[in-house]
Parts: C-alpha cells; structure tokens; sequence
C-alpha cells in the first residue's frame, strides 16, 4: 500500500460525496432509519454544505489515496476551546479498514492539529457506531454523551470522545 494525503477544496466535493456514498452509508444503515440517513446526507453532504464547511466554517478537509485510488477522507477544525481541535470527519472504505490505515490517517490528522498548536483532538461519535472501540484504541476516552437535535425528529446520539496530544 501507497498511502498519501491530499487536501481538499471545493473542487473535491463531488468526490468527497462520491466516499460518502461508498462509506458513510454503509457505516449508519444498522444504525439509522433509511428516512434518517437520506435526511443527514443531504445536511451534511449535499454540496451547499460541503461549501459551507469549508468555506465559512473553516473544517480543513483531507483525502486519503492509496496510489491513485481515494480511499478516505477526513475533517477538522479548531474549536472555540483554545487547543482543542474537532475531527468532525474520518472514513475509510470498508475495504481498507483492519489494515492500519484508519490508525495511519488519524495519526497523521493528530499531528497535523498539534503543529498548529493543539493539545487535545476531540470528535463525537454515534453511541452505536463500533468505530468508538478502535478510537479508544487510538487514544481517545469518553470524556460524555451528548444527544443532538437534528431537525425533522431526528436526534443524533453521540459520545464526545477525546485524546490528548
């Protein structure tokens, strides 16, 4: 494997939207009604988002490739916290995942927000979504829950995760 990290800019939407549809997907339809999934991809993905995010929200955006083949991609930005950076985003395709790439790109975003002076990496993730035992693995610890309403009737159910840098 050739791992490597691009950043992304508004031009890589249509293929941040095209891992969502291979990765995020995949990741919540245990988890979340169909209505539910189809309500948060169009809030979070939908191009007029995407833009927002990182336009006027400043999340930094990455795309992680194995050769030429993007593989994953991530988020993050800092919080109002002084030194706490959120990871808003991080997936990798299904068939990358148990190989250490997952631990290889949040290594990479971890050391990315502590050159920018970070001392803690913060993210939230759904209190159902097996992804929070290989966080734990990365370092992260349940720091609390935290239910999120969403719009529509929808609530997201997270855990505040942190680690430290």
């Amino acid at each position: 494997m050739t791992l490597q990290i691009k950043d992304a800019t508004t031009a890589d939407i249509p293929l941040i939207q095209q891992l969502t549809e291979q990765i995020w997907r995949p990741t919540y339809k245990e988890i979340l009604s169909p209505a539910q999934i189809e309500y948060m991809l169009d809030m979070m993905y939908s191009t007029v988002s995407l833009t927002r995010q990182m336009t006027e929200q400043q999340h930094r955006f990455l795309l992680l490739y194995n050769g030429d083949t993007p593989i994953g991609f991530a988020s993050y930005s800092t919080t109002g916290n002084p030194g706490i950076y959120k990871l808003h985003k991080i997936y990798v395709h299904g068939s990358y995942q148990g190989k250490g790439v997952g631990k290889f790109f949040i290594q990479e975003v971890a050391g990315r927000v502590k050159a920018a002076g970070a001392h803690t990496l913060e993210l939230d993730v759904n209190r159902e979504n097996k992804a929070r035992f290989f966080y734990e693995k990365q370092g992260f610890s349940i720091l609390k829950h935290k239910d999120t309403a969403i719009g529509n009737g929808y609530m997201m159910t997270d855990y505040v995760m942190q680690k430290p840098l």
